[in-house]
């Protein structure tokens, strides 16, 4: 119940990740809500369950990168992004995010979300905004930079 109040979507047929599987992959791109300038509760709580893969070094050397959504323009999307960065470098992972190689970031005509350190998108105090054309083209330029690099480096 607190899920669908917090306006998640539980209906959608998606598996649930664990920590210990994260170094089953080459590269994992993290996503996050914002509150109050940092990533969800829920999501803290999945990364600090990764100790055990931090002692081994299980991800170093694995590619990381993060998208974040918050309900307003200065919701906290860069500060939510840096925590994700600062855990996947404790980890020694290689951090991507969409650089400015992403042109939508460089174009002010319109409210949009996302940052040269993660994809992102302003979803309104309800949800009521939907992923806009350039967010997701960030989103795009992300996905891509991190498919590419782990491509390189894992084959």
């Amino acid at each position: 119940m607190a899920m669908r109040a917090a306006g998640m979507k539980v209906e959608q047929a998606a598996p649930f990740a664990t920590p210990s599987e994260l170094a089953d992959y080459d590269a994992i791109i993290f996503g996050s809500g914002t509150r109050f300038g940092n990533m969800t509760g829920q999501m803290r709580t999945f990364l600090d369950q990764t100790g055990g893969l931090w002692a081994r070094g299980a991800l170093v050397g694995k590619v990381g990168a993060a998208f974040v959504s918050t309900a307003t323009i200065g919701g906290g999307q860069e500060t939510t992004a840096m925590g994700f960065i600062t855990t996947l470098l404790h980890h020694g992972m290689i951090v991507l995010g969409p650089s400015y190689a992403a042109q939508p970031l460089n174009d002010i005509s319109e409210v949009r979300g996302g940052s040269p350190y993660a994809a992102g998108t302003i979803a309104g105090t309800k949800g009521e905004r939907g992923l806009s054309e350039k967010e997701a083209e960030v989103a795009r330029v992300e996905g891509r930079r991190v498919a590419e690099t782990a491509r390189k480096l894992f084959g």
